[in-house]
């Protein structure tokens, strides 16, 4: 009774996630959303067998099968730590510890990235919903997806998954996280 519940609750807060490629037209930070399945242009490729060997088999799943990590259940939810979010597949900068926030929705939820380029966007449609995915634009890794419920000054809301980052702690160097050197 308890996994159904869980499942409940879960496609509860999916189905509250679906938002249009059209609703997110007008904003400056979205600038093209690639149609769902197609192939970004990407820095880092990588074969399938490459990336398995290189992330945790929760990590692969997030950033290389377009998975979920339930809510309410991921290291960063909740942090209140300021520093800066990485991504764990390219180690490069997605997100300041400043521009996040508490959405409610039990994920790690941002109103803008560091850079508006360290972000692709693509249309998906799974499940039945229409949403925008967000990706690495250095490795075209999954990393949540993005709606237009969020806090000014963007209106956006980035959820993202834990396991698809890494946090750095303001002043320490990304290296000790093996961010940019291994």
């Amino acid at each position: 009774m308890k996994s159904l519940f869980t499942l409940i609750i879960i496609a509860i807060a999916i189905s509250a996630c679906g938002q249009s490629k059209e609703q997110m037209e007008g904003n400056d930070l979205i600038e093209k959303v690639y149609s769902s399945g197609q192939e970004v242009p990407v820095e880092i490729k990588m074969t399938d067998a490459e990336w398995k060997a290189k992330l945790s088999d929760e990590a692969y799943y997030i950033l290389r099968q377009q998975g979920t990590e339930r809510a309410y259940t991921g290291k960063y939810w909740n942090s209140k730590e300021t520093g800066t979010y990485y991504s764990l597949a390219s180690g490069q900068p997605l997100f300041l510890s400043d521009a996040k926030f508490d959405s409610g929705c039990g994920w790690p939820s941002f109103f803008e990235p560091i850079d508006k380029d360290a972000i692709i966007y693509r249309s998906d449609d799974a499940h039945g919903m229409k949403r925008i995915e967000i990706l690495d634009s250095k490795s075209g890794s999954h990393l949540g997806h993005v709606f237009n419920d969020g806090p000014p000054p963007t209106g956006l809301r980035y959820c993202l998954n834990s396991d698809a980052m890494v946090f750095v702690p303001l002043g320490e160097d990304p290296k000790n996280y093996g961010i940019g050197g291994e």
